[in-house]
């Protein structure tokens, strides 16, 4: 099992439009959570100062980008990452794209997305032109980037268990759409592969991202603490 702290195990999504409103949110919640992710409205917002801010004050960042670019352009764009405390880097992209940003990722973690959790199935048959298996294609994708030295995967937690079952330990999986409750009809948003915190670990997640579950609780902390606690109970089954 990895010896990862229970602080790091949610990474807080600052999903955020101002530098200002992200580091409110992490001054709220750092008592309980450090780990954050980053992703392109932000980052967008407040480039390279905010992970900067997030660094310096001694927690992890998940700079979610999801580089998709020709190969060079991503081993480029990943350079400008390194010596900078970036944590991971997500890379979303075939062969070549993955290959390039491993090449490239000096001591970031690159993990690559698999398909997106706000993917259904009929969004991918209308991708693909045809009927597709998510499940298959997960573990199809989880698997190459592996082979090419990608350090793990973004993955909905419902295709978690078999990654690790067929894949082994050896890697890290971390799962976004995570909803409190099992009553997934009364989920509202654009998540539509969901589970709960605890689903998700005991799938085989290693890290839960998690943004609107807790920024619009009405006790963002409490909400922490109640899928720490689950995480907690996952883990030691």
């Amino acid at each position: 099992m990895k010896t990862i702290p229970l602080e790091e195990r949610i990474i807080f999504a600052l999903d955020v439009d101002s530098v200002e409103l992200a580091k409110a949110w992490v001054e709220r919640l750092e008592s309980h959570i450090r780990f954050y992710k980053v992703g392109l409205q932000l980052f967008l917002a407040g480039w390279f100062h905010i992970v900067d801010w997030i660094i310096k004050r001694n927690h992890k960042v998940m700079l979610d980008l999801k580089f998709f670019d020709v190969p060079e352009t991503v081993k480029l764009a990943v350079m400008q990452l390194r010596d900078r405390g970036v944590t991971f880097a997500t890379v979303h992209g075939n062969d070549p794209i993955l290959r390039a940003a491993v090449a490239a990722k000096g001591e970031i973690k690159i993990l690559a997305v698999t398909v997106l959790t706000s993917f259904g199935q009929e969004d991918m048959q209308e991708i693909l032109g045809a009927p597709a298996n998510i499940e298959d294609l997960v573990y199809l994708r989880a698997r190459r980037a592996l082979d090419l030295g990608c350090d793990g995967v973004v993955s909905s937690g419902l295709e978690a268990k078999r990654l690790r079952n067929e894949l082994g330990e050896r890697f890290l999986v971390v799962t976004p759409g995570i909803r409190p409750g099992i009553n997934r009809e009364l989920n509202l948003d654009d998540q539509k592969r969901i589970v709960t915190a605890r689903g998700a670990i005991e799938n085989g997640a290693d890290h839960i991202v998690v943004g609107r579950p807790i920024s619009t609780a009405p006790d963002p902390i409490a909400m922490v603490t109640s899928m720490q606690r689950e995480i907690r109970e996952a883990l030691s089954k």
